[in-house]
């Protein structure tokens, strides 16, 4: 099995040598497809003997797509840039490598992230089970932006291997609030093309409460402490912005 691990980034000095360090000794090719980083991101690459392209930036799924079809080899190992694998998942991969059969196309792997310098086991946040690893002729990205996912062809089969997807997701409060805004965003324009509809009751008041009580309560948020609070409350502010800015581009048609 030969694998191309592929990344896209921008303005990733501080997370993308720790992903590129965690791909070396188990990928045979590395590819990073940039959105014209500012910052050292490119330099620091280059160090790594990647293959470096810079593309404009349409979409996660967009690109993440791009960023594959310039892979060499079928078998494509996708991580964002703040993401890394663990020791544990490093060796199952490797096992995948020398133990490879003809009809293993797709492999899934747990994520766990870091939050403010906690990992976090609840919150509905662990295990979030992620297709990473898997034969381009069977499966691209898709879902819906700015939360791309791996699909794969219907009467293809997917194995779960052990070893964590380690994401180093937000250092403080401050850019989790950030990071909402300008995902609600996103998706509030994708639903709207979509031609998706929100309602006042059901969609900006109640679902931002279930989805805090669901987190919190249900997911056992609270057992994060703190920082677990913080999740589950942001995840509905979230929501609720999402909803929140569909319902004025439905009012003003744009």
């Amino acid at each position: 099995m030969r694998i191309s691990g592929v990344i896209i980034t921008y303005n990733e000095e501080n997370n993308i040598e720790r992903c590129l360090k965690s791909l070396e000794g188990i990928v045979d090719e590395i590819v990073v497809v940039d959105s014209f980083s500012t910052d050292r991101t490119k330099e620091i690459c280059l160090s790594y003997n990647v293959k470096f392209s810079v593309n404009k930036f349409e979409g996660h799924i967009q690109q993440k797509n791009h960023a594959m079809s310039l892979a060499s080899n079928n078998m494509i190992l996708s991580l964002d840039a703040d993401e890394a694998l663990s020791e544990e998942l490093r060796k199952s991969i490797l096992q995948l490598k020398l133990n490879s059969h003809s009809d293993e196309k797709a492999f899934s792997f747990n994520r766990l992230t870091s939050y403010c310098g906690q990992w976090i086991y609840h919150c509905g946040w662990y295990p979030d089970k992620k297709i990473r690893l898997w034969n381009r002729t069977i499966g691209k990205w898709g879902g819906v932006n700015p939360h791309d996912k791996v699909e794969i062809a219907d009467n293809a089969n997917s194995k779960h291997v052990k070893g964590d997807i380690l994401h180093y997701s937000f250092e403080s409060i401050s850019s989790h609030v950030q990071t909402a805004n300008n995902f609600s965003t996103i998706a509030a324009k994708a639903a709207f093309e979509r031609g998706k509809k929100a309602n006042l009751v059901l969609h900006i008041i109640l679902n931002p409460i279930f989805t805090f009580v669901s987190k919190y309560f249900l997911k056992l948020g609270f057992l994060d402490g703190f920082n677990g609070f913080v999740i589950c409350y942001l995840s509905a502010v979230s929501n609720f912005l999402k909803y929140s800015k569909l319902r004025q581009l439905n009012k003003s048609g744009q």
